[in-house]
């Protein structure tokens, strides 16, 4: 970033807002879809307060190391590094995740799969099984969807979870097991190194399989912002050709695993959901394909119980 363009290097005093509204500019030329809210997370990073304490602090300037820190940081992003590396963090479904390039940054559309999660352990406490159900979240990466249904679990199921994570990478793992520990439920999860749900014997023993798996197909990848496909680990997005290849052996694997009424819940892209639909029905071992849509009105998550 030269001088001419640097928001902490002139002589002017360079006060939280006035570096809000330069930085806000900045990004949104370089096509931001959120800039000013880029623009604070990583403002508020660089002073360690929130985003409301920076509305409380327009007036004030930085000092010197926390202006050089900023800049850094908005330089970074302007290159295209997504602003959750940048702080190390991520907000998903009200819990802070660690983050970094081993794993995929959790996405708001992601929290559809929890709510579904949750409200499948409330339709078990109906039954009820009467011990806690067994419940494995395949491709955790950050651990997010592990964590956020562990630490709402006993709201919806009384008698709790026993939660295994499996992931293919040990970076990623190393992640989720630090989120799991900062959250508070660790005890609730094993963590596995393992290829979807090969670890696991293939006998119905499992209540909810969960899965946000790889699902984007190369042509798709090639598409992709550089935010994303410059920065956010290639293995948890790209599937292959079509964007099937994972989610068809899951689908098997879990049919083997799942109890009679035990739950297959997975996230995938809505330019395959007819797809995924197929594959379902021609197992022939789950109920009709339902999905749950995003808020743009997509089809995002596919649920289905066992049922032969």
């Amino acid at each position: 970033m030269s001088e001419q363009t640097n928001p902490a290097s002139t002589g002017d005093a360079w006060t939280v807002i006035r570096l809000l509204k330069w930085t806000t500019d900045f990004f949104r030329k370089r096509g931001s879809e959120s800039p000013r809210l880029e623009a604070e997370v990583l403002l508020a990073h660089a002073l360690n307060c929130t985003r409301i304490e920076l509305y409380t602090a327009f007036g004030t300037e930085p000092d010197a190391a926390q202006k050089d820190s900023f800049r850094g940081m908005v330089k970074r992003r302007g290159d295209g590094v997504p602003v959750a590396y940048l702080v190390g963090y991520r907000e998903f479904y009200s819990l802070r995740l660690e983050v970094n390039p081993a794993v995929l940054i959790p996405r708001p559309e992601t929290e559809h799969l929890v709510i579904e999660a949750l409200d499948r352990a409330k339709a078990f406490a109906q039954i009820p099984l009467n011990r806690p159900l067994r419940i494995v979240d395949v491709g955790t990466g950050s651990g997010a969807i592990a964590i956020a249904v562990a630490k709402h679990i006993a709201s919806a199921y009384p008698a709790g979870a026993h939660f295994t994570a499996i992931d293919v990478s040990a970076d990623a793992l190393a992640v989720a097991k630090k989120n799991a520990q900062s959250n508070g439920v660790s005890e609730q999860i094993t963590f596995e190194t393992g290829n979807l749900l090969s670890s696991i014997p293939a006998e119905p023993s499992l209540d909810l399989v969960l899965s946000n798996p790889p699902y984007v197909s190369e042509a798709e990848f090639a598409e992709l912002s550089p935010t994303v496909r410059d920065h956010e680990p290639k293995l948890a997005l790209v599937s292959g050709e079509h964007g099937t290849e994972l989610i068809q052996p899951l689908i098997e694997q879990a049919a083997d695993r799942l109890h009679m009424g035990g739950q297959l819940i997975i996230e995938l892209s809505p330019m395959i959901a007819d797809a995924v639909a197929k594959i379902v029905t021609d197992d022939g071992r789950y109920s009709p394909p339902k999905f749950i849509r995003d808020l743009a009105g997509h089809r995002r998550v596919l649920s289905v119980t066992r049922t032969n």
